[in-house]
């Protein structure tokens, strides 16, 4: 009896933490992270599956600190970061995350539009009303409807584990390339360092850690719920990863093994799959795309909106009506209007935007890491919750690696 009271105790503190572990880590898989894992499939077909795990590790504990950190001190990322280094920092910083951020946006709208483009749909009229229905859902709800509403577009994201399945890899190839790199001269290739530093930039983008925090925070999560809102941490960052990696597998044994290897859009892998692995696995990938992507529209805005007004001093949280917090409303209206509104100009290369602001998310990234570590590493801020010896490890090295990808990159475009 004991047992299950205590069990039934634990399932209802997880339940009353569990959504923005899970929700930060699904938005992860957006468009950009779509097309990022669908390129790396169709060039380089399962020779970046070895990136899968050490991103989950570096992603579980990265996201950790976040939610550890808003739960202890009941703040915000960028918040904390104007309390202990300043607002010249800060404004520097949230200026940085605010022109990365908008990259990734413009990138959310490019998914919706190519996405409903493969059902016959134009994007001049599909953009307006996806802007729309995603400013709708955030203006007008709570957060805990709102919240809701993110929860249920996670789950659709099995839709890609299907589409991987259908597509019939060689699973025992797919699995060994899991476990072991490529050779070392792999490294040396300037487009494989590219894609590198764009499948770990998709996959802990920047914008996750300031989201995550900020929700803990409007959530409510404290110390108590720690343990269960750290579980909510690990299940999003696994099952996102998953899912990812379906993605590559996908694309590595449909496009790259029929020679398929310039995808331009996210949609341009649904519609090779189409002949490839059949007509259901093209219409998982397409409908998993136009969730990912109106998913995504959603949260990126919101993550920016919350960052920048948090950093700033200015009142935000969508609990808030627009009169109590309009900075934060304006900003978030006006990232979904520009947004949308680049992707009508005709001749803009987008795929170029799409791919960039992918790497920019990863050459940005260790910036972010320097400033959780100092943070989450201060006694008098974190008391006994400062990071552990292992937890310290894994961020700093993960730390040094992309500085190490992004200088090994640059120094590639010298030949």
């Amino acid at each position: 009896m004991k047992f299950l009271k205590r069990f039934r105790g634990r399932t209802l503190l997880f339940l009353a933490v569990v959504g923005p572990g899970i929700i930060t880590a699904n938005v992860d898989n957006d468009a950009g992270g779509i097309l990022t894992y669908s390129q790396a499939g169709a060039q380089y077909g399962f020779l970046l599956l070895w990136t899968m795990i050490p991103i989950t590790l570096a992603l579980i504990v990265v996201q950790e600190m976040s939610a550890r950190m808003g739960a202890v001190t009941g703040k915000g990322l960028s918040d904390l970061i104007r309390e202990e280094f300043g607002l010249r920092i800060t404004f520097l910083m949230m200026l940085g995350i605010l022109i990365t951020n908008f990259g990734n946006v413009v990138t959310e709208f490019i998914g919706i539009a190519t996405s409903l483009e493969l059902f016959g749909l134009s994007r001049y009229v599909t953009v307006p009303i996806c802007a729309v229905i995603v400013w709708l859902i955030v203006v007008k709800g709570q957060y805990k409807s709102v919240e809701k509403i993110f929860l249920a577009a996670s789950f659709f994201y099995i839709t890609y584990i299907f589409a991987g399945a259908l597509a019939h890899p060689a699973w025992k190839v797919a699995t060994a390339a899991t476990f072991k790199p490529p050779e070392w001269a792999r490294f040396r290739e300037q487009t494989y360092l590219y894609m590198v530093i764009g499948v770990v930039g998709t996959t802990i983008a920047p914008w996750m850690q300031f989201y995550l925090q900020a929700s803990v925070v409007e959530k409510g999560v404290t110390r108590r719920g720690l343990h269960a809102s750290r579980w909510d941490v690990i299940v999003g960052c696994i099952f996102t990863d998953v899912v990812a990696w379906f993605i590559i597998v996908a694309c590595a044994a449909t496009l790259y093994v029929h020679g398929f290897r310039d995808i331009k859009y996210a949609a341009d892998a649904a519609q090779a799959l189409k002949p490839l692995a059949g007509q259901y696995a093209y219409i998982l990938f397409a409908v998993g795309l136009f969730n990912a992507s109106l998913f995504a529209a959603s949260i990126l805005p919101l993550s920016t909106a919350y960052t920048v007004c948090e950093g700033l001093g200015f009142e935000s949280g969508v609990d808030k009506r627009f009169g109590e917090a309009p900075f934060f409303y304006w900003l978030y209206t006006l990232l979904i209007v520009a947004g949308g509104a680049v992707l009508l100009i005709p001749g803009l290369p987008l795929v170029k935007i799409a791919v960039l602001s992918q790497v920019v998310n990863g050459i940005v990234l260790p910036f972010v890491l320097i400033f959780m570590l100092l943070l989450i590493n201060k006694k008098e801020l974190m008391g006994e919750y400062v990071n552990s010896r292992l937890f310290n490890a894994v961020a700093w090295l993960t730390t040094i690696v992309m500085v190490g990808l992004t200088l090994g990159y640059f120094w590639s475009l010298r030949k």
